[in-house]
Formats: structure tokens, sequence, C-alpha cells
């Protein structure tokens, strides 16, 4: 009854590593965002941005730069990620994943709500992942550089 009926599967692409480690920097700072969101929530955390203070800092011009700062390496990410060379892109991932681990542990110390803490371990599984992606980067012999490739 059914013998015209021919078997498919579904067709696989690789994607180009460029572009996963500009994936995973977005999902990193959407991970971000939301718990930053999510922390606003958390009793008397308004009534201290209120009183000038962000956990034990205050709330000064240089703590907004910094913080900006903070968040706009791993934006700018995004982009360098598809931009840069290969190598440099390698070497930049590698370093900017390696930092944003300490400051994610610095950040985690001491934290007791636990959409935080899932947060934060989240946050290094992508890290993880970029730096397995960027560590692991594909390789091709000197002078064969495929059709395309500005890498």
């Amino acid at each position: 009854m059914n013998a015209d009926k021919t078997e498919t599967t579904l067709q696989e692409f690789k994607i180009n590593v460029k572009l996963l480690l500009a994936a995973l920097w977005a999902v990193l700072m959407f991970i971000y965002l939301y718990v930053d969101i999510f922390a606003l929530y958390r009793p008397g955390v308004i009534d201290g941005i209120i009183a000038g203070r962000v956990w034990e800092l205050e709330i000064t011009q240089g703590w907004a730069v910094g913080a900006l700062v903070l968040m706009a390496i791993p934006s700018a990410m995004v982009f360098l990620s598809l931009a840069l060379p290969a190598k440099p892109n390698r070497w930049t991932n590698l370093v900017v994943a390696c930092l944003y681990v300490v400051v994610g542990v610095g950040n985690v110390i001491g934290e007791t709500w636990a959409s935080y803490i899932l947060g934060s371990v989240v946050e290094f599984v992508l890290l993880a992942l970029i730096l397995w992606q960027a560590w692991t980067w594909p390789r091709q012999a000197a002078g064969s550089e495929t059709e395309g490739s500005s890498a």
C-alpha cells in the first residue's frame, strides 16, 4: 500500500565555527540580561538601588562605566567572532571567555538564590562551549583556503 513511499532523512549542515561562536556569545548575553533582571525582584534590591548601592558597591559614574564595559565586551564578541580572521579570532575568544569565567566565579561567590546560581551554571556551560569551539577550531593545510574564506 505504501510501496511508493521513499525514506528520507533530514540533511545536516556543518555550521562555521565563527557562526557558532557568535551565537554562543549572543545567548550568553541574553542569560546575563535575564539573570540581572530577575535579580531586581529580590527583596531589598530596588531599595538598595534607590539608596545608591548595588550589592555592597556604591553606584557612581565609575561603577556604571565599569558595568557597561563588563557587558560591552561579550556584546562585542558577537561581532568580533564573525569579523576577525581565524587566528586572532580563536585567541580573542579563548582569552575573553577565560576572563569571563573568572568574572562568573566572582559573581556567584556567596550567592544563595537558586535562580542566580542556575543562571551562573548556564553561563559557565556557555563559556565552556565557547572555549571548546575556539580550542578545537578546525584546521586546514597552509595555502588551501576554501572558497569565500577570509580567515
